[in-house]
C-alpha cells in the first residue's frame, strides 16, 4: 500500500472520529484556591497525553497536579496549573489559546500536529550529537560563523558525557534557509569533524534539513538514540542525586506501575511522558502530585503491544531511561542571561569568551525575536570547582554589565580571593564584530 495514501486515510479517519466525538475543555478558576483546573475529555489515541502536556508546558505553565485516565476509547485528564510565580492563570489570551489548542477548534488538525515534523523555508535545522567536552559549543558556533550561518535559535543539552543540540540557522546575507546542496554538505562535514575532535573514532552525528520538530522532544529522542541513559563507571550519580524510579508489575490488572520521586522542576511531567511515549508505552492511568519541592508521579502502563514489562532487563532499561530523561534538563552550573541586539557571530564570540575563561557550557537556550538575541547559558568551571566571581566580573566588563546578567544560585559562584589570579585576557574581542577563530576552522576543514 502506498504509504502517503495510508497516512491520508488515517488523517481522514481521525477527523471523522473527532467530529463525532469533539474534545471538551473546561477551565475552572474557582474549584481550587491556588491553581487553575483544566479538564480535557477527548477520543483516545496513542500519544494524546504527550500532546496535551506539551501544549501546556510550551506556554510555560507549571503543572502541580494531574489525574489521567484513558483505559478504553476515551481520554480524561485533569490538570492543576499555575504560572511561574505560583498564581492562577487569569489572562484571557492564554485561556483562549488553551481552549482553541485542546478543544473542538483543533479537530481539523490531525494529531494536533504539535508533535511532529513540518517543512520550513525560514531556516535550516541542524541536529548534532556527540561526546561532550569543554568548549564544544564555542567550536561549533565558530565554524557556523565562518560558513556565514547565523544561529537564530538553538537548544543544547549535555548529559552523561554526551551532548545534543538542535540549531536553526539562516544564510548571513539573505536571512533565509540555506538550500544549496554543496553548501549544506560542507556544513555537515565540518560540523561532524568538530564533534569528533581529536578522537576520529568517536561517535558523532550531524543532520541538516528544512524540517521543524518540537525541539525538546527531538533532543530527548536524540539523546535516547545516543544511549546517554547507560551508566558509565565513575560518572554514575550517587543515590542522593538520582531520582527514585521504581517499576513493578500489577499482575491482577496486567499493568506495570511506574513510580517516580524526585525534586520538582518545570517541564518534569513533559520529560517523563515524552520518554514513555517514545519508548512505545501507553499510559492508561496516572497520578501526579507536588509536595513542596518534591514531585511524585505514578503511571500505570503497558507496551503498545498490550503487554506489561516482561523482564528484568526491560525493567532496568525503563528505569535508566526515565532517570536520564529527568537528569537531562537539570541545569548544572551558574545561570547567565544575555540580551542584546542580534548579529552574525554573536554566539561564537560569547562562547569563545567562556571557553578562554575556562568555563564550559552545560546547557544553552538561544532565541532571536524581532532582532533581539535572548540567550541563556548554564556554565561551570572546567576543573569542576564553583565559578570564580572574579572571572564572571571580568566577562561582564567585556560583554557589558547590562547585557550579561547572573541569574544563578550564589552558591555556584566562588568568592573573590586576592590570591586567585584572573585568567581573563580578552581585550576587546567581544566588541569586534569581525572576529572569527580561523585557526580553529582550518583545523577541522
Amino acid at each position: 500500500m502506498n504509504m502517503s495514501f495510508s497516512h491520508d486515510m488515517d488523517d481522514e479517519y481521525e477527523k471523522l472520529i473527532r467530529r463525532m466525538n469533539p474534545p471538551r475543555v473546561v477551565i475552572d478558576n474557582e474549584a481550587c484556591k491556588n491553581a487553575t483546573v483544566i479538564s480535557v475529555d477527548s477520543a483516545n489515541k496513542h500519544g494524546i497525553l504527550l500532546e496535551v502536556v506539551q501544549i501546556l508546558t510550551d506556554i510555560n505553565l507549571i503543572i502541580t497536579k494531574a489525574y489521567i485516565s484513558s483505559d478504553g476509547n476515551w481520554f480524561m485528564d485533569v490538570f492543576n496549573v499555575t504560572d511561574h510565580d505560583g498564581n492562577k492563570i487569569l489572562d484571557e489570551g492564554i485561556l483562549d489559546y488553551i481552549r482553541k489548542s485542546l478543544g473542538p477548534e483543533s479537530c481539523f488538525t490531525p494529531s494536533m500536529r504539535s508533535v511532529g515534523v513540518k517543512q520550513s523555508m525560514d531556516h535550516t535545522a541542524i541536529e548534532l550529537t556527540g561526546s561532550d567536552r569543554p568548549g564544544l559549543l564555542s567550536e561549533v558556533s565558530a565554524v557556523l560563523k565562518h560558513l556565514k550561518c547565523n544561529v537564530v535559535n538553538a537548544e543544547v543539552w549535555t548529559h552523561n558525557t554526551r551532548a545534543a543540540a538542535v540549531m536553526q540557522v539562516t544564510d548571513e546575507e539573505t536571512e533565509t534557509a540555506i538550500t544549496d546542496p554543496e553548501r549544506l554538505s560542507r556544513i555537515k562535514t565540518l560540523l561532524c569533524n568538530v564533534l569528533k575532535g581529536s578522537n576520529k573514532s568517536s561517535l558523532a552525528k550531524t543532520v541538516v534539513s528544512h524540517s521543524v520538530t518540537h525541539t525538546d522532544r527531538r533532543l530527548h529522542q536524540m539523546m535516547f538514540a545516543d544511549r546517554d541513559y547507560e551508566r558509565i563507571g565513575e560518572d554514575v550519580l550517587d543515590d542522593r542525586q538520582r531520582p527514585n524510579v521504581d517499576v513493578v508489575n500489577w499482575y491482577d490488572k496486567d499493568y506495570s506501575v511506574v513510580t517516580i520521586r524526585c525534586k520538582d522542576r518545570p517541564k518534569l511531567l513533559f520529560d517523563t511522558v515524552c520518554t514513555l511515549t517514545d519508548m512505545d508505552y501507553v499510559v492508561f492511568h496516572a497520578n501526579i502530585d507536588t509536595l513542596g519541592p518534591d514531585s511524585y508521579q505514578e503511571y500505570y502502563i503497558r507496551h503498545i503491544d498490550g503487554s506489561p514489562v516482561k523482564s528484568d532487563a526491560e525493567r532496568e532499561r525503563v528505569t535508566q531511561c526515565l532517570e536520564a530523561a529527568i537528569a537531562r534538563r537539570v541545569s548544572e552550573g551558574l545561570k547567565l542571561e544575555l540580551c542584546t541586539t542580534d548579529r552574525v557571530g554573536l554566539l561564537s564570540d560569547v562562547t569563545r569568551i567562556f571557553r578562554e575563561s575556562s568555563l564550559t557550557v552545560t546547557r544553552a537556550e538561544v532565541t532571536t525575536k524581532a532582532g533581539k538575541a535572548v540567550n541563556t547559558f548554564y556554565v561551570r568551571d572546567t576543573s569542576g570547582y564553583p565559578v570564580d566571581a572574579k572571572t564572571i566580573d571580568s566577562i561582564r566588563q567585556v560583554i557589558g554589565q547590562t547585557i550579561l546578567k547572573v541569574k544563578g544560585n550564589p552558591e555556584d559562584i566562588k568568592p573573590v580571593s586576592q590570591e586567585s589570579p584572573t585568567r581573563f585576557l580578552f581585550g576587546g574581542l567581544f566588541k569586534s564584530s569581525s572576529f572569527v577563530n580561523f585557526s580553529l576552522v582550518r583545523s577541522y576543514s
